[in-house]
């Protein structure tokens, strides 16, 4: 049987740092607001767009892995911040990489993108219908939020992760999955006055608007991700306590919190780094595997269970058995996007912007 080894880890995380004391510069709130109700201390903010956060990541995981984008034969981008809609942000990906002929496609599932591109690649591997895959997440959530709204602002961030994935004899990679979607309550969480339900000839337009209804969210998504976990780990066979890590979407610090405490882990089980980066949607389980591989919290055969939920209502979760390689083949050190603006001053045309239409 053929299995889907991961075996190269990348991420971007943007310069430009907005900081809690900087938000409050903009909008009425502050650091000790926002880090007691989300864990947040601050987040990236990106001076380039989606598709070369994707490229950047995905070139240090595959330094990582030892491969050539050229070899690479399915490329999946999860993310609900396309740089266009027609043609996907995958292809543009291939085409910075120099992959050519790969499969390119995106998955739109909000937060829980990288969890079902994950889930979609290691089926095609084990399928034998992929090789080696490249599975990246990425969000530029900056652009889409309105600055005149604390409840909203303080939360998101922008930076992508990525994966390289290859077909190997071993029994290892992701090996559970239930992924699923609550669709009854997708209202809760949306971005209003975007794509083609909105009047395209109305003057003036109106203008983005993020739906979030915090409460609601909340209880959905402990319930959903804690749901999908248990139901992995029945599947795997494991107890509780075989799990070695669980890495969890990086929403608010409260949910994780309240899903380590359900599952009865320590904190030395969680990874967690939503203070460094807030919310980045599909990215945040990429960004946070690379992280925990980085910082050695993932040993070779480890048990990891990641679980997430977006909008959709999308949820799911995993288990992943990982491989052998904790050490990159090499590495790749991103210098080509060096950024001389501040967070602030990348945003002020947009803060001006939302200003003016209070």
């Amino acid at each position: 049987m053929q299995y889907a080894d991961i075996t190269g880890w990348g991420k971007y995380t943007p310069p430009a740092i907005l900081t809690n004391d900087d938000l409050a510069t903009v909008i009425d709130t502050s650091d000790e607001w926002i880090t007691s109700r989300t864990g947040i201390k601050e987040r990236r903010i990106s001076h380039i767009n989606t598709a070369q956060m994707s490229t950047l990541a995905a070139k240090q995981a595959l330094a990582r892995a030892g491969v050539d984008a050229a070899d690479i034969d399915l490329i999946i981008v999860a993310t609900c911040t396309p740089d266009t809609l027609v043609p996907n942000t995958a292809s543009r990906v291939q085409q910075l990489l120099g992959s050519n002929d790969a499969v390119c496609f995106d998955i739109s599932a909000a937060c829980t993108g990288f969890i079902y591109a994950l889930q979609n690649a290691t089926a095609q591997i084990r399928t034998g219908m992929a090789s080696k895959a490249l599975v990246i997440g990425a969000e530029r959530m900056s652009w889409f939020l309105n600055w005149n709204n604390r409840d909203t602002a303080v939360l998101f961030g922008d930076g992508a992760g990525a994966m390289v994935l290859e077909a190997s004899d071993v029994e290892c990679g992701l090996l559970n999955a239930k992924l699923g979607c609550n669709s009854n309550s997708r209202d809760i969480l949306k971005i209003s006055n975007f794509g083609t339900d909105m009047d395209r000839y109305e003057n003036p337009p109106k203008g983005l608007k993020i739906d979030f209804a915090g409460p609601e969210i909340f209880k959905h998504a402990v319930r959903g991700m804690g749901a999908a976990t248990e139901n992995v780990l029945t599947q795997a066979g494991l107890k509780v306590s075989d799990v070695d890590l669980l890495v969890p979407h990086q929403a608010n610090v409260r949910i994780i919190e309240t899903l380590q405490k359900q599952l009865k882990l320590t904190d030395e089980q969680v990874m967690v780094n939503i203070n460094k980066y807030g919310n980045t949607s599909a990215a945040t389980v990429a960004i946070a595997f690379c992280e925990a591989v980085e910082q050695g919290r993932v040993k070779p055969g480890a048990n990891i269970i990641s679980a997430a939920f977006g909008a959709g209502l999308t949820w799911g979760a995993t288990y992943i058995k990982w491989g052998e390689r904790v050490t990159p083949i090499n590495d790749y050190v991103q210098t080509e996007t060096e950024c001389s603006q501040t967070a602030l001053e990348l945003l002020d045309i947009a803060i001006k912007g939302c200003q003016n239409e209070a």
